[in-house]
């Protein structure tokens, strides 16, 4: 059986084809505002800055998972980057998700092409060296990054991912990506995401799910649309319920040299308790939380994660960059 590999190799952003950098939507301090960077290839990606004045500390980038967008960093954002020490945090639309521009050729969808847009981002940004906060897709970009470019990542939080995906929770995530029912108002989009989710996310209440359904569709010519492009299910399309991924044991052990925090939902199918032991024997000053009553991908919210979160950030400040 031929192996897949998972595509790292990445192109330099040129001087002559670096990318552009447009900001709109001022929000107030705390909401963050909006930015659209060009990339190599003219896509529009959207980025959601978050600024303290006065941030001096180590800038963090948080990326969303393969069908979310930044609103998953709507609580943790402002916590990171108005706390003591401020900082820059930024929250990146993949292409076809959120506000960033749909790609006419789904064959784009692919990590490789993701991670160029990350990079180029960070240099529209002028970021060479952040934390990074990986949720799910984004932690695979992240461990990926940390082979092509090791000297970007000062931390990172792995968040419900790690170097094996079980095979079953794929092949859920499968079921439903670019197949979700059109609900006819948000609260029973909420209902929706209930009748799927429930089993993993047993505590949650009717206000979560509601919040959730506002993240998953947004109104478009009077209808409620998903918040990305359907065509980003052809990405599972190669995967099954019997064969994970290819590991990415050699990308986690990249992060050797930096802080560690994974954060995984005790009900998650995708991240096992076995993949976790495993991964601390290889990285043992690796740092966990496990949250309770929750799958893939716990929620980030709540005054004591938010806490524990930043708290790990500025263990990450005092890091030093591989030479």
């Amino acid at each position: 059986m031929h192996r897949r590999e998972w595509p790292i190799k990445l192109g330099a952003v040129s001087a002559h084809s670096s990318p552009r950098f447009a900001a709109t939507d001022l929000g107030a301090e705390g909401e963050g505002q909006s930015a659209f960077i060009t990339a190599q290839d003219g896509l529009r990606l959207h980025v959601r800055e978050y600024s303290a004045r006065n941030a001096s500390a180590t800038p963090v980038v948080c990326l969303p998972g393969l069908t979310r967008t930044t609103a998953d960093f709507d609580a943790l954002a402002p916590v990171l980057a108005y706390g003591e020490p401020g900082r820059r945090v930024i929250a990146i639309d993949s292409r076809g998700r959120g506000q960033s521009q749909y790609d006419p050729n789904p064959q784009n969808y692919n990590l490789a092409v993701e991670l160029a847009d990350v990079v180029a981002i960070l240099t529209a940004l002028g970021i060479s060296r952040a934390m990074f906060v990986g949720s799910s897709r984004g932690g695979i970009l992240t461990m990926l990054l940390a082979t092509a470019q090791p000297t970007a990542i000062a931390g990172t939080v792995l968040h419900d991912i790690g170097p094996i995906i079980e095979p079953e929770g794929l092949a859920r995530i499968k079921s439903y990506v670019g197949k979700m029912p059109q609900p006819g108002s948000f609260a029973e989009g909420a209902e929706i995401l209930r009748g799927l989710f429930e089993p993993y996310f047993p505590k949650l209440t009717a206000e979560q799910w509601l919040t959730a359904a506002k993240r998953a569709w947004k109104l478009e010519n009077g209808a409620l649309v998903p918040t990305y492009d359907a065509q980003v299910s052809q990405t599972l399309a190669e995967f099954d319920g019997e064969h994970s991924p290819p590991p990415l044991w050699n990308e986690f052990d990249a992060l050797a040299g930096v802080p560690v925090l994974v954060i995984r939902g005790v009900k998650s199918d995708i991240l096992s308790a076995e993949t976790v032991n495993a991964m601390c024997a290889r990285h043992p000053d690796l740092e966990i939380i496990e949250v309770a009553d929750q799958g893939h991908v716990p929620i980030l919210e709540g005054h004591e994660l938010l806490g524990r979160i930043a708290g790990f950030v500025r263990k990450c400040d005092g890091v030093r960059k591989p030479t």
